[in-house]
């Protein structure tokens, strides 16, 4: 039994830092320095990371369908925990080739999972960072093709569609990744 966890440990110790590499900065994804739960994420990541990966990509997938094949770009996805001082659901790293899409799934409820993907693809189809009036245009195309409430673009909404759609942030986001919150 205690093979197992050691391999469970070093699967998920080994799955963090690749999407280490995939993050705008490797500090993002860092649990290294948690001292009290970096055995149980990583054991728990090594485990369950797959069936999670698996949930999240059948979003990706979602959102792929709402473009004709030759407009959709090449994205992966990852759901990973993203350190609680960047204050971010998820992220979408442009620079990398395929584009990456990371979303930290521990920081909402797994029926808002969908929307932090879509808010991210968003960002991956239009190749930017930014929240303006294009990523409105997107996100609003995306939001209509899968049933979600879309944004109408207006001056100075930016701000809001940081985090459009909505999702409600859970108190603790290490608890999922430790095996305790919602999902897991």
């Amino acid at each position: 039994m205690i093979l197992k966890q050691t391999d469970a440990f070093n699967r998920g110790r080994d799955y963090l830092h690749l999407v280490q590499g995939f993050a705008l900065e490797p500090g993002m994804v860092d649990v290294f320095d948690n001292l009290r739960d970096r055995i149980a994420i990583c054991t728990w990541i090594g485990k369950n990371i797959n069936s999670v990966n698996a949930a999240i990509d059948t979003y990706l997938e979602a959102c792929h369908q709402c473009f004709h094949p030759e407009e959709r770009r090449q994205i992966q996805i990852f759901a990973v925990p993203i350190a609680q001082s960047f204050g971010i659901d998820g992220l979408c790293n442009i620079l990398t080739n395929p584009i990456t899409i990371l979303v930290d799934v521990g920081r909402v409820a797994p029926k808002d999972w969908f929307g932090i993907v879509v808010h991210e693809y968003a960002h991956a189809h239009l190749g930017d960072y930014g929240h303006n009036q294009q990523f409105a245009n997107i996100l609003s195309h995306l939001c209509l093709g899968l049933g979600l409430e879309p944004p109408l673009w207006e001056a100075g909404m930016e701000a809001t569609l940081r985090s459009w759609p909505y999702c409600q942030s859970t108190i603790d986001p290490l608890e999922f990744w430790v095996g305790k919150g919602s999902g897991a």
